[in-house]
């Protein structure tokens, strides 16, 4: 029965662990720029490692069609919110091991 408790401690600190390497990770994709393009670099998108908008730039010839400008926009923020997003993936697969259990991410803190 003691073994048990052991296995036990070892797991809580396993865990532990493995949230502050990734609140570790988090803080560094924070400060990490993934950048997308749309409408041949008519609108230039620049969000960080939480996928939060940090810049955008248009090219005034885009702001002609305004119907278009506005998909334009939309594909660049979508482009590099899918990059840091699979930035984020890549860095909690290499700290779990690529093991993938729903709600992991959650449960040590991740979005």
């Amino acid at each position: 029965m003691l073994g048990s408790l052991g296995n036990l401690a070892g797991i809580m600190k396993t865990a532990k662990d493995l949230q502050a390497n990734m609140q570790k990770v988090q803080s560094e994709l924070a400060n990490r720029r993934f950048e997308a393009d749309a409408g041949g670099g008519s609108v230039h998108v620049t969000v960080d490692g939480k996928s939060t908008l940090i810049d955008i730039k248009i090219d005034p010839e885009a702001a002609k069609d305004v119907e278009l400008l506005e998909d334009l926009v939309k594909a660049a923020v979508g482009a590099a919110m899918k990059k840091s997003q699979e930035a984020m993936k890549t860095e909690l697969a290499g700290l779990t091991g690529g093991l993938n259990h729903p709600g992991l991410n959650e449960m040590l803190g991740g979005g």
